[in-house]
């Protein structure tokens, strides 16, 4: 019996893949390390019991965009939820990819634009960042004149190489493409600027969008939970491609509860900013090439210690510690990113390290 043909342009492309296997210390996926409050847990087991299994959801989860909102002070049509912020970049490139045209995306950065980007048949145009893995005002120029992108992805702070953009940066984006500027910032509260401000200004809110995640800062990875802040007049136009009642009950839930925590968890992204600065003095004292960060994890380059990445990676994990290898993306030979992790965790990480340098 004969197999049903793949798509022809889904053969040659690869699924997105991080090793998962059993370590003493995970610190490769840029979670938060720790679980959301104790009292938050409570709370939603509360609420989980009194929800009606044999109905749907509410379609449109219009309480946990009212209160989202409320937190970004903006409407709540501005606001659009969904499984994840994967979700969310898969929607906007069903609503303005496609078939003949074009997404831009600045290497290295995060995988995800991309993939996404090809499998719903956009023409995916990979433009390179700076030295310092920055954009240029004038790259970027260059760029929207010669591609003319219907999406273009900006990454704020940047994975893997933590570096945030400019509020310039983002201006230029915004005032020069024809097409939708997507600012993702998953790790958005650890840095010293947000372009969810900019949506408040007239002048620039029909064509910016904003992601946000409650996978990292919120501590809610396991539920997969993301959201946008975008133009009213987009979300009408989501609807059009987003699966009916996509977001179940319990996400709703979770993503309302969350919020009542607010205050805990800046005093979080405060710990973890600490953290993330005493590591990398860390790892600048053991010889490394350490990449300035404004995210929850950190780049750095093993050249100096006379060790390739690949072979300082395995070392690690041999020693059930495991971080993310970056040496083979485009532009990072012999670069490692590590999350922050506990104070506990990021010892064990440092300790691990310099045995596996010498």
């Amino acid at each position: 019996m004969k197999r049903p043909l793949v798509r022809d342009d889904l053969r040659s492309m690869d699924g997105y893949h991080s090793p998962q296997v059993e370590v003493d210390v995970r610190l490769n996926t840029n979670e938060a390390p720790l679980a959301p409050p104790e009292d938050f847990q409570a709370a939603f087991l509360e609420e989980a019991a009194k929800v009606d299994w044999h109905r749907y959801p509410d379609r449109a989860a219009q309480s946990l965009r009212e209160e989202l909102a409320a937190l970004h002070e903006v409407e709540a049509d501005q606001i659009f939820v969904a499984n994840g912020s994967n979700e969310v970049l898969q929607t906007l490139c069903l609503t303005f990819g496609g078939h003949g045209r074009t997404a831009v995306t600045f290497e290295p950065t995060y995988a995800m634009y991309g993939q996404i980007a090809r499998t719903t048949q956009c023409r995916v145009f990979e433009a390179a960042r700076d030295l310092e893995f920055r954009i240029t005002e004038s790259s970027l120029e260059d760029v929207i004149d010669s591609e003319d992108p219907d999406l273009l992805f900006l990454c704020s702070p940047n994975n893997p190489t933590g570096t945030p953009e400019s509020k310039e940066v983002v201006e230029a984006a915004v005032s020069k493409s024809r097409g939708v500027v997507v600012v993702d910032e998953a790790y958005g509260q650890f840095a010293d600027f947000t372009a969810i401000e900019m949506l408040k200004r007239s002048e620039v809110s029909e064509s910016l969008v904003v992601t946000r995640t409650f996978s990292k800062t919120w501590s809610m990875a396991g539920v997969r939970l993301g959201y946008c802040v975008a133009p009213p007049w987009m979300l009408p136009e989501f609807e059009k491609v987003v699966l009916p009642y996509h977001l179940d009950s319990l996400k709703q839930i979770a993503g309302r509860i969350a919020l009542r925590f607010h205050d805990e968890m800046e005093q979080r992204v405060t710990q973890i900013s600490d953290e993330r600065d005493r590591v990398s003095v860390a790892l600048s004292d053991l010889g490394l090439e350490v990449f300035s960060s404004q995210a929850n994890f950190i780049m750095f380059r093993t050249t100096a210690c006379g060790v390739e990445g690949d072979e300082l990676w395995q070392r690690l994990l041999a020693k059930s510690v495991l971080i993310r290898n970056c040496s083979k993306w485009p532009g990072l030979a012999d670069c490692l990113r590590v999350t922050v992790g506990t104070e506990t965790e990021n010892n064990i990480f440092l300790e691990a390290l310099e045995g596996a340098i010498k």
